[in-house]
């Protein structure tokens, strides 16, 4: 990182980031063009779990590569200044890259929409079968993630 002095490299600060988000950005490659898609997610600590449709673009780029990037940021405050060029931004985000995968197993499949949920309601759901079967839910597992901030 350029900027080491933004850097994080407490993984718990790293994890709270994460789950302070309500949008992850999932990056992929489709050939020489990259896409990146903003989705709900779960996070256990070592795996993202997203649900998609189906059928779809990121699926029929995850069927060429499953190599992905994942974002997240969270902006604090906009600084103003006098001049333009220095103006700012306090932030936190966190960068990771991971390789992503359909979940086919039922179990693990309601694990993944258990933790999505997770993500924006205390509650408790259940899930039926029915809806389990047809929905589509990706893994990513984590394998190098990265935080910086600018909060001061």
């Amino acid at each position: 990182m350029r900027r080491s002095e933004k850097e994080i490299k407490d993984r718990s600060l790293i994890d709270s980031i994460i789950r302070s988000c309500q949008v992850c950005r999932l990056g992929l490659c489709d050939g020489r063009e990259p896409y990146v898609v903003p989705l709900s997610f779960g996070y256990d600590g070592q795996a993202l779990y997203l649900h998609a449709a189906s059928e779809g673009r990121k699926l029929d780029i995850l069927q060429e590569n499953s190599r992905v990037c994942i974002e997240f940021d969270i902006v604090h405050e906009v600084v103003e200044a006098e001049d333009a060029c220095s103006w700012g931004i306090k932030y936190q985000s966190v960068i990771g890259f991971g390789t992503a995968e359909i979940v086919e197993e039922m179990e693990e499949k309601r694990r993944g929409l258990a933790l999505l949920m997770s993500q924006y309601s205390d509650k408790e759901f259940s899930f039926p079968d029915a809806a389990v079967q047809r929905t589509c839910v990706m893994k990513v597992t984590i394998d190098s993630i990265t935080g910086k901030q600018s909060v001061d």
